[in-house]
């Protein structure tokens, strides 16, 4: 079978998607089993458009896989690492819930609507704010250091929180109590227009009720390694697989990007390197065109 190799995860209002060098794209849909063989070695992507020179290969188990280089050049014009203040667009201010106990704040270009929430894995948000970058930037710090709101959350954290989860209304009220908290403070920037509180709730998107807790997460991808089952949820970047055996196992999918895979049968037994959900959290389709067979999707 002919192998694709991952480019990385999109989410659309449509849902959420594996993209692959040259432009196709897998829906990853709740109930639809899948399957898949990683292939030869997990190389890196490249950075903004670039694809690596060298094609360097990089570690299965490191969630960027990028080399040193093209690392380098994704950093050097990056908000998340404030290496872009002439960034003339206009950004939002938003607090974001990931379980009980668990909100933070963040921004966003406001031309992305709720794609950043949603490739977190952000079961209910809000948005706070929006302006310019720098007064986007300015708020998100007040609250942070004000009210004591973090700006990351660990994804071992937002999976074990995912199983369980509150009534919709008090995970409403969580985010409405915060919100209301830091649009009182004085110290917001004057160029930031207050937004009122609108509660966004994802649960029903990424398939989230009635999801059991995980007994395994994916280590890491290996040459000749399968990772099969039906997706139970899709949060972020986080599949929720049952397997055929019977276990929930997480595979985050930014472990898959940089892998060439085939298609493998959903029936098939894991055969990736799995650790028990606890020790991570403390670690913090074919058819026919033009008379020729065409893959139509890798699963």
């Amino acid at each position: 079978m002919v192998g694709w190799r991952c480019a990385g995860v999109v989410w659309r209002e449509d849902g959420a998607f594996l993209r692959w060098e040259g432009g196709r794209e897998s829906a990853l849909s709740v109930g639809r089993a899948l399957g898949f063989r990683a292939v030869g070695e997990r190389r890196c992507v490249g950075a903004r458009g670039h694809v690596c020179a060298r094609r360097a290969a990089v570690a299965g188990s490191v969630m960027n896989p990028r080399c040193g280089e093209c690392a380098r050049l994704a950093r050097a014009h990056s908000v998340a690492a404030d290496t872009a203040a002439d960034d003339p667009r206009t950004y939002r201010v938003y607090l974001a819930w990931f379980g009980p106990g668990m909100v933070k704040v963040g921004i966003t270009a406001e031309e992305r609507g709720s794609a950043r929430l949603l490739e977190q894995g952000a079961v209910v948000f809000s948005w706070l704010g929006r302006g310019p970058l720098m007064a986007a930037r300015r708020t998100e710090e007040v609250v942070r250091a004000a009210l004591g709101v973090p700006d990351r959350i660990p994804y071992a954290a937002k999976r074990a929180a995912r199983a369980g989860l509150p009534p919709a209304p008090e995970r409403a009220a969580e985010v409405e109590a915060l919100h209301r908290r830091a649009s009182g403070r004085a110290e917001w920037a004057e160029t930031l227009q207050p937004l009122e509180f609108e509660a966004v709730d994802h649960a029903e998107v990424f398939g989230l009720q009635g999801l059991v807790p995980a007994d395994g997460v994916v280590r890491e991808l290996v040459d000749g390694g399968v990772v099969a089952g039906t997706p139970a949820a899709v949060a972020g970047p986080d599949l929720h697989l049952k397997t055929a055996g019977g276990r929930m196992v997480v595979c985050d999918t930014r472990l898959v990007v940089g892998w060439e895979l085939t298609g493998a049968d959903a029936g098939l037994a894991l055969t990736v390197p799995v650790e028990t959900a606890g020790k991570q959290g403390r670690q913090a389709g074919w058819g026919k065109q033009d008379g020729q067979d065409r893959q139509e999707g890798l699963f």
